[in-house]
């Protein structure tokens, strides 16, 4: 059983979000799903967006730092797109992290000032022609985080779309959201 923090997406803390959570706590994990946005969530990426240049990105980051306060060090970070930024930051940055879990989004190691923990085991999922995971080169500090830590992985899927694990959205893909599961199951089955 591992205890996980999960950051939403830019659209917010959406159904599909919470459905990812309800399915890890189904087989005994328990999950914090904490909603950076204060309820908002958006109809799409755009205007999801728009509410975080608002807000400010180190106001995400800020809030996702507040979720874990109360919590205990050994947590895993994870995080859907936006909410890889707090997660992975937390994993890199606050002694006793168990592990990583980055969706459709990475950010190179060195934006928070330190190499990736030893020990700290990471999995980092996208589409290998996802427009935003690859065309803006998250697949690139996927990769060279990949090469940095002593234990990582990174898993392509088939396929363009960039919230494809969130089944309350048009770009849910079944079949590639499956096969996240299980290895994400598998990885915290391993910790």
């Amino acid at each position: 059983m591992a205890e996980v923090m999960l950051f939403h997406h830019a659209q917010g803390l959406t159904r599909g979000v919470v459905a990812f959570a309800d399915r890890l706590r189904r087989t005994g994990h328990i999950v914090h799903t904490p909603d950076l946005f204060d309820g908002r969530t958006f109809e799409n990426l755009e205007q999801g967006m728009a509410f975080v240049k608002e807000i400010g990105f180190l106001e995400v980051m800020e809030r996702g730092e507040r979720a874990v306060e109360a919590l205990p060090a050994e947590l895993v970070y994870a995080g859907f797109s936006l909410g890889v930024v707090p997660a992975q930051k937390l994993a890199q940055t606050r002694p006793g992290a168990r592990g990583a879990l980055l969706f459709y989004s990475c950010v190179p190691v060195s934006e928070f000032g330190s190499a990736w923990p030893k020990g700290v085991p990471v999995q980092v999922h996208g589409m290998d022609a996802d427009p935003i995971f690859v065309g803006e080169g998250d697949i690139n500090a996927a990769r060279a985080l990949v090469e940095e830590a002593d234990e990582a992985e990174l898993f392509l899927y088939p396929g363009n779309q960039h919230y494809f694990a969130d089944s309350s959205l048009p770009s849910y893909d079944p079949e590639a959201s499956t096969v996240l599961m299980k290895r994400v199951l598998d990885f915290l089955a391993g910790l």
